[in-house]
């Protein structure tokens, strides 16, 4: 069906088309059995020590405001991630502000963590259960005169419903964001983030999600401190604001984070440079590129105990999920593997 309708899809402002998507999500009339596989058991994995049907989950970004998760829970995502959510109601940035570079298999956003807020986002949570495991992504506001607070603010609101909590430093549509991945600002951060949860009894595990523009010197720094306050993973990795050179598309200098194909060879290296130094002792979360199962392959042998995706299911549609099931347990079965897990960090 996807194939039929994406030159329609793809004639229309990729804003629109995502709007789109989500109000027909809305409807969620899709059985979740179409989007079952053959031996799936095979793909069960366990993150934040929960166990998961699959090690497949869809990134932040798609769905913003936490309007269509139990929607997208029945195309067979493992996990989802709904944000980034910010304490104040937010509309972005100027449109048009997102950019879809064809020829690259690539998007460009400058979106600026448009959302409707923590308190609109809580209620619709808590009056829609969620049917599976449910990362909440948090951010601080654009306007914010303390950026931490509002980590510390997002964190106590949407702990209750979340099976984790994502503490994005790394969008770079949100100016002196990433400036947290600087060991001072990153520790301060944490050290705050723990403070919160301690006195308000929060157990909830927490993930960071970082940039992929990081200078490999600074990775030992941030090894150093996640592992210092018991953070559970990390998300390798957001957006990028480089490696624009080698692209086709005339779109390929439009400002913003570019996400998707051009950005799978470096998210991988960085899984395997994480991976080989934290030895297991947090897990990471692949993201950038993932469209097949090789692809969520490459990731996974590289370190990843899961991976995300988003620009993959713009191009490719929601039956990518299903896709990249079955090619995965045609790959662990060519490479004498039993479980996805056994896959974990052999080509790191």
């Amino acid at each position: 069906m996807f194939s039929i309708l994406r030159p329609y899809i793809f004639s229309l402002d990729p804003e629109v088309a995502h709007d789109l998507a989500i109000k027909s999500l809305k409807f969620n009339v899709l059985p979740k059995s179409i989007f079952n596989v053959d031996e799936e058991e095979m793909l069960e994995t366990s993150l934040f020590n929960e166990k998961l049907p699959n090690p497949i989950g869809l990134a932040a970004g798609f769905d913003k405001s936490a309007e269509v998760y139990n929607s997208l829970f029945k195309f067979g995502y493992g996990f989802v991630e709904v944000g980034t959510v910010t304490p104040k109601r937010q509309l972005g940035n100027p449109k048009p502000r997102v950019f879809r570079l064809e020829k690259d298999e690539a998007l460009i956003n400058r979106l600026g963590f448009n959302n409707h807020g923590s308190e609109i986002i809580f209620k619709r949570i808590s009056n829609n259960l969620p049917d599976g495991f449910l990362g909440i992504n948090i951010g601080p506001n654009k306007d914010t005169l303390n950026k931490e607070e509002d980590f510390y603010s997002c964190l106590k609101k949407m702990s209750p419903y979340a099976s984790y909590v994502t503490i994005n430093i790394s969008s770079p549509n949100t100016e002196g964001l990433r400036d947290f991945h600087d060991q001072k600002e990153l520790e301060k951060l944490l050290i705050g983030i723990n403070k919160i949860k301690k006195e308000n009894s929060l157990s909830k595990p927490l993930a960071v999600k970082l940039s992929p523009d990081i200078d490999d010197n600074e990775i030992s720094k941030i090894i150093e401190l996640i592992i210092k306050y018991e953070i559970s993973a990390i998300i390798v990795s957001n957006t990028t604001e480089i490696n624009r050179k080698n692209l086709s598309d005339l779109k390929k200098n439009e400002r913003g984070g570019l996400s998707g194909q051009p950005l799978r060879d470096r998210s991988t290296q960085l899984i395997k440079k994480f991976y080989n130094e934290t030895k297991g002792k947090i897990q990471i979360i692949g993201v950038g590129g993932v469209d097949s199962g090789k692809a969520a392959f490459e990731k996974i042998s590289a370190g990843a105990n899961a991976v995300q995706l988003y620009t993959g299911m713009v191009f490719k549609g929601p039956g990518i999920v299903k896709d990249i099931k079955k090619d995965l347990i045609s790959i662990l079965k060519k490479e004498n593997l039993k479980k996805i897990d056994e896959a974990i960090g052999i080509n790191a």
